[in-house]
């Protein structure tokens, strides 16, 4: 099934892997997924999103890849998920979770037992924000800043009590572009790390885990972080899949971090746009992330 109305002219043995123009071509993690595709009589193309000539119509699935500068060109962006889904193309996550994950607003809204974002509040742009009295009334020593729309730990900032005057500026800036998140930092990331479960057609696939360079609390590889498989409890499996059921069913792909602490699980992202699927940390996980296009292609 497809999220958007079929095309006659569509081809279920064509797939597009969105880009863009930053990296034209696919990713290693997606040739992987690509190869697989292959041996399932399935071929992809690398399609930077922002091309004019291409033929959207022309594929069984197009499914985001590494649209990595939507958070840029956000506005426009938006304009051709709008454009796509008019058009009838068969577009993967379906247009209104990609709409509706492109803004971090959407970690005040989850609602799980099991597994919520550690405090959250949202900074409106162009307001006035005294930082240092923001983080006392709220009872935090340390805390995150990153814009409500942004991308691989793009303009991600920590903050505290003892530095809030001299990172006020910092604040300034961010809220003169845009709205901003702000949340508790969550101490553990620093010596935990992240796990990131994976998820294809609703199904678990695998899991990694990211730890933070000596110094970091960011997780991203370009900032040093450290990725290596890893088994998660079962019940955080379990209430990963509830969430994505809850507020992402349908996905074709998915994946969910989180931080694991004494009392809890914290949500960190649920990430639907434009995720790494980590599939060179298991194998047999581009088989079934091919599989699963190949079922909505």
């Amino acid at each position: 099934m497809s999220p958007t109305a079929s095309s006659a002219s569509s081809d279920a043995t064509r797939v597009a892997f969105v880009t863009f123009r930053g990296l034209p071509d696919l990713n290693a993690d997606d040739r992987r997924a690509a190869t697989a595709l292959t041996g399932l009589g399935v071929h992809a193309d690398a399609v930077c999103w922002d091309d004019p000539a291409a033929d959207w119509l022309a594929y069984g699935a197009v499914v985001l890849r590494s649209t990595w500068d939507y958070h840029l060109r956000v506005a426009e962006f938006h304009a051709w998920i709008d454009r796509l889904e008019a058009m009838g193309a068969r577009l993967w996550n379906p247009p209104p979770i990609l709409r509706w994950n492109t803004d971090k607003r959407y970690l005040v809204r989850l609602s799980h037992p099991d597994l919520r974002p550690p405090p959250t509040g949202i900074l409106a742009r162009g307001s006035a924000v005294n930082l240092r009295m923001l983080l006392e009334s709220r009872g935090w020593d340390e805390a995150v800043l990153k814009p409500a729309v942004s991308a691989d730990g793009y303009s991600t900032e920590r903050t505290s009590l003892a530095e809030a005057a001299a990172d006020q500026i910092v604040l300034d800036s961010m809220l003169a572009r845009g709205d901003v998140i702000i949340q508790r930092l969550v101490p553990e990331i620093r010596s935990q790390g992240e796990i990131s479960l994976m998820f294809f057609g609703g199904v678990f696939s695998h899991a990694v885990s990211k730890r933070p360079k000596a110094g970091e609390f960011r997780v991203q590889e370009r900032l040093g972080g450290i990725i290596a498989r890893t088994e998660p409890p079962q019940q955080l499996v379990e209430a990963a899949r509830d969430l994505l059921t809850i507020h992402a069913r349908g996905c074709l792909y998915a994946r969910v971090d989180v931080v694991v602490t004494a009392e809890r699980f914290l949500l960190m992202e649920l990430e639907l746009l434009e995720p790494s699927l980590y599939l060179e940390h298991y194998p047999p996980s581009a088989r079934s992330f091919a599989l699963a296009i190949q079922r909505i292609a």
